[in-house]
């Protein structure tokens, strides 16, 4: 049985769901309307009652967005959690075999299933995108009520709702951006020659023919490392609605591209919009391929500690062929054990310096850094700063990272924060400066620890050594997966080791230098 739960009832449900008994204490507290109190009695106690419970509630203040909640058992449940995008075009929602009809298959393995029906854009494409936010959003925010972990929410997109699932993986901020994302023959791009284009022309209405919002929607060209969640495609060869080549398999080239984990499946045959139909000749191979994925497919525990690898390329991974597998933060990871969330928010050519060439306080990756509430931060910039042009405005370098220190000191999580040396630069490639990171850089980081009681990883000296050369990459900047692996080492036995104060380095000792090339 289904009910629908209006909005001001919908928080008092989420909590029935979790305790009715207890809640209804509440509630008796709070309504002076027996009817309505009854009412929610009734439906609570028939949510309860139903081994796998379902209900809708409204997504939108005008009422026209629903959910549709389907979810499994509590002796299944996995606390992962699927919102579903079903196609249409962008001019109507296939409820159904896109839709509805899924649900089973996700509560068997003991995932909370959620149906989405958005609003159509009419030439408006913040419509549906604020829908399939919201939908997030709420999912998260009754995480503890509906037995979900907040860290394992994926979206699932199929044709026009597998471009709106695509968009939301690509741009939406930390909140908002699902775990994983399941496309299904998805539209991909607004570029004239491969997109769909009825969904084009609903999505973007007057925007049409604007170069640059059709290439903000074109999500092949959103794709951001470290940040874009893992996906796994489904499609037909003989799709010719909307053609694999341009869009799901382009998809897919950019993620890989961009290190993201990701799955293709191309079958020969079936066209467009198959869904659940058990008709699709794939149809029990295609539900295996997901099943497989998903069970291997590992999320965080909630309560995990989160921690955040800030940096420049390095934490990045550049050179380092598949880096959310073997960069740094990954092999922190896998050190760290699963007690630990590791993030990397590392961003190529990046500076701490304000007036840098890429200050990092500017990128999306800071934002996305912050809204993780971390609960440890490892800062490693200053390796571009000591370029030539950038060192110009060296004496602005401890002034920009105390406002890196006082950003994170503000958030609510509280976070233990490590500064960490740049490793050493054993070529002046791209007029990085050695002497400057040893004599400026490395004794404005030991002042400021000092300053704020923080405390610092010496990543520079064990680089220093002469077998450390063997572990760089030809640019003499960036270390190889070996490289990569001794700094995780190094900063997971810093992490777990009981906090202590900084004490005055040999290098701080020294008069800094301030070279200006």
């Amino acid at each position: 049985m289904k009910k629908r739960i209006n909005a001001p009832s919908f928080q008092f449900i989420c909590v029935f769901l979790q305790s009715p008994i207890e809640s209804l204490t509440i509630l008796l507290d709070i309504f002076s309307d027996m009817k309505k109190l009854l009412f929610l009695l009734t439906l609570t106690l028939t949510l309860s009652a139903n081994a796998q419970r379902q209900f809708e509630f409204v997504n939108s203040s005008d009422g026209e967005s629903m959910v549709y909640a389907f979810l499994p058992e509590a002796s299944k449940a996995t606390g992962r959690a699927i919102v579903d995008c079903p196609g249409g075009g962008y001019g109507m929602v296939c409820m159904d075999y896109e839709g509805t009809d899924w649900a089973p298959y996700f509560n068997d393995m003991g995932i909370a299933y959620f149906v989405l029906k958005y609003r159509m854009p009419k030439g408006d494409r913040r419509i549906p995108i604020g829908d399939a936010e919201n939908a997030i959003k709420t999912v998260r925010d009754s995480a503890a009520v509906w037995n979900i972990n907040p860290y394992d929410v994926g979206i699932m997109g199929f044709s026009a709702g597998g471009h709106l699932a695509s968009t939301i993986a690509t741009h939406a901020d930390f909140y908002a951006r699902p775990n994983f994302q399941i496309l299904f023959y998805p539209v991909i791009t607004m570029e004239e020659r491969y997109t769909h284009r009825g969904s084009k022309t609903n999505f973007l209405g007057q925007d049409y023919d604007n170069e640059r919002i059709r290439r903000d929607y074109s999500n092949e060209t959103q794709v951001k490392r470290h940040i874009t969640p893992p996906a796994i495609l489904f499609m037909s060869d003989d799709d010719r609605v909307v053609p694999p080549i341009g869009n799901g398999v382009t998809y897919y080239t950019a993620l890989r591209q961009n290190d993201v984990s990701a799955s293709l499946h191309l079958y020969p045959e079936a066209g467009h919009g198959w869904g659940y139909k058990p008709s699709f000749a794939y149809h029990d191979a295609m539900l295996q391929a997901l099943s497989t994925w998903l069970s291997r497919l590992k999320a965080p525990k909630q309560e995990s500690v989160r921690v955040a690898c800030v940096g420049n390329s390095i934490t990045d991974g550049s050179g380092i062929d598949l880096s959310d597998t073997y960069g740094y933060p990954a092999t922190l990871q896998r050190l760290l054990g699963e007690g630990y969330y590791v993030r990397n928010f590392g961003r190529g050519a990046r500076t701490m310096l304000n007036k840098g060439d890429h200050p990092y306080m500017n990128e999306f990756a800071w934002q996305d850094c912050k809204q993780f509430k971390p609960q440890v931060v490892v800062i490693k910039l200053g390796t571009n700063d000591s370029k030539t042009d950038n060192w110009q405005h060296g004496d602005e370098f401890e002034a920009d990272m105390q406002q890196m220190i006082d950003e994170l000191k503000a958030l609510d999580s509280q976070p233990r924060i490590f500064l960490a040396y740049p490793i050493k630069a054993w070529k002046d490639t791209w007029t990085i400066n050695d002497s400057i990171i040893t004599n400026a850089i490395i004794p404005v980081i030991d002042r400021l620890a000092q300053k704020n009681q923080l405390e610092v990883i010496d990543l520079h000296t064990p680089f220093s050594a002469p077998e450390a050369e063997a572990l760089m990459q030809r640019d003499a900047i960036h270390p190889r997966a070996e490289g990569a692996r001794k700094m995780a080492e190094i900063i997971s036995e810093s992490i777990k080791s009981e906090p202590k104060i900084v004490k005055k380095s040999k290098k701080a000792t020294k008069k800094a230098k301030t070279k200006r090339k």
